[in-house]
């Protein structure tokens, strides 16, 4: 797909918990090779939103179109095939295992080889464990792990385990990535360290991101599109300097901020 054809169609999406509507007719469109940031106050609808579009949450109403194809309420495992995947905004590490164990996780639902085939190397297990691992490797390699693989990922500094997350993530090789709340629990070194890091994964790996962030300096530092919802309504769209002075923004969210970003 070309750059600056619509890649994610979010389509009148709402979400209702009984009387609670969480997310009420969220319509957006992102564009191939885009960076998008969205953000408002907590208990906004933000993680709803990336989680009717990865399947975790089927909508109430409305339709999520990937490349041009209804994927509405797909499960997740279906979405992540066809190509979006997702951070958290708690990293979900298997923390006792390495960071190389931790990225070969997510190649293994792509082996081909059956059991009898694991249990027979012959058959072509052994070369795709092999395999497996080179590719895992230099993920680590591309996002400045390399030198970490066989360290604990539970014992790693709170900004590359942030990194391990989402190299696992880019092994399901994407093309839409969604980080929720990724410099959450950063200090200011590590969050500007995820600023280049972003904008290098995007390059690098050809990506489409969609980013739920909380730190303005990480928001309004990369993403040429914001968009603001509040209470599960979208209130405003626009670049950095438009959001810092749109005053629907400001009352609902920024307030003081505003002037510091």
């Amino acid at each position: 797909m070309e750059r600056d054809q619509v890649i994610l169609k979010l389509e009148n999406l709402t979400m209702q918990f009984g009387g609670l509507v969480a997310v009420k007719d969220f319509l957006m469109d992102i564009r191939a090779g885009e960076l998008v940031g969205l953000i408002g106050p907590n208990g906004a609808g933000k993680t709803t939103i990336f989680n009717m579009i990865t399947g975790h949450y089927k909508p109430t109403a409305g339709r999520v179109i990937f490349d041009g194809r209804d994927i509405t309420g797909l499960p997740p495992h279906q979405i992540a095939r066809l190509g979006i995947a997702r951070t958290f905004q708690n990293i979900r590490l298997c923390k006792e295992m390495t960071a190389l164990e931790n990225v070969l996780i997510s190649f293994h639902p792509r082996l081909r080889s059956s059991l009898f085939g694991a249990l027979l190397p012959v058959f072509g297990y052994g070369r795709e464990e092999r395999e497996m691992r080179e590719k895992a490797l230099g993920l680590l390699e591309a996002v400045g792990l390399a030198k970490w693989a066989d360290f604990r990922a539970g014992g790693l500094p709170y900004g590359l385990q942030r990194r391990v997350e989402i190299a696992r993530a880019l092994a399901t090789t994407p093309r839409v990535l969604l980080l929720d709340e990724p410099a959450a629990g950063m200090n200011p070194q590590e969050a500007r360290d995820l600023m280049g890091f972003t904008l290098t994964i995007r390059e690098t790996f050809g990506l489409t991101i969609f980013l739920i962030e909380h730190v303005m300096q990480v928001v309004m530092g990369i993403c040429p599109r914001i968009r603001v919802i509040d209470f599960g309504i979208s209130i405003a769209e626009g670049t950095p300097e438009e959001i810092r002075s749109n005053s629907k923004v400001i009352e609902a969210y920024l307030g003081e901020e505003a002037r510091r970003v």
